[in-house]
């Protein structure tokens, strides 16, 4: 009889609580939109803000509030824009699949530096000591502040400068964010050929700089001007993927620096 009524008492106890909560429960509902539950459970979960939304819920509340597109997620790409828009009843527009660009050709061994550099290893701080050991004013200070931003493991250092995995990356724009070189863009994936230099200074400064920085020769725009223009001793490439590949291998081998890379 001692163990029975505080067992009675706990089980009542019990009973009342679970009443209360049902009741406190239902009157503070929060009403779910259907259409944005199904558009979170169709966003990849990466919540990489690429989007620029607060995470894949936030995404998905835009989405479902027509606030954002339904290609609003550039990780999913087209298979995961298509799977909304069929939740949304749209169509889906057409999206080019982009990769990031870091373009900067100057490691160790190719260009100058203008001091020995022992602070944080990052880019954002070094830069504000003389705009970094670079003596190009506009190269990869190599710090790797990018790729230890790459949510996605895309990313990775050689020789002291930064690289993109063009597989893995997924465009999320995170690397342009951080950089504050401002030397890393987004490009077509399509895109056959990239000028791998940022730097608008005239060719002698370069020269004495870096062994592999444009020096606005023009070499490459008299071989193929479809493929090239030149701005400010800078040679940069047109965007366009029905560019000729034997034509801008022929650019290529123009250039004196090599600073044009052609992917096949």
């Amino acid at each position: 009889m001692n163990l029975v009524i505080p067992i009675l008492v706990l089980g009542i106890m019990g009973f009342l609580f679970a009443i209360i909560l049902g009741v406190v429960s239902n009157k503070f509902r929060v009403e779910v939109d259907e259409k944005e539950q199904k558009v979170s459970l169709a966003l990849p979960g990466a919540n990489c803000g690429a989007c620029g939304y607060p995470g894949c819920a936030g995404c998905a509340h835009a989405i479902a509030q027509g606030e954002a597109p339904v290609e609003a997620c550039v990780v999913g790409g087209k298979k995961v824009a298509d799977q909304i828009a069929e939740i949304m009843g749209q169509v889906a527009g057409s999206s080019t699949k982009q990769v990031a660009v870091v373009k900067c050709n100057g490691d160790c061994e190719k260009a100058q530096e203008s001091y020995n550099y022992s602070g944080i290893d990052d880019c954002r701080v070094q830069i504000a000591l003389f705009d970094g050991k670079k003596s190009c004013s506009y190269g990869c200070l190599g710090c790797g502040t990018c790729v230890n931003h790459c949510p996605f493991n895309a990313m990775y250092m050689k020789d002291g400068i930064a690289h993109v995995d063009r597989e893995k990356c997924v465009a999320c724009g995170k690397c342009v964010e951080i950089c504050p070189k401002n030397i890393i863009t987004l490009v077509p994936y399509d895109q056959k050929a990239v000028v791998k230099c940022m730097s608008h200074d005239k060719g002698k400064d370069v020269r004495g700089k870096c062994k592999v920085g444009c020096i606005g020769c023009t070499l490459c725009q008299k071989t193929y001007p479809e493929g090239f223009e030149i701005n400010k001793f800078l040679a940069s490439e047109k965007i366009d993927e029905n560019l000729d590949l034997e034509m801008l291998k022929q650019a290529a081998e123009k250039c004196p620096n090599g600073c044009i890379h052609v992917y096949e």
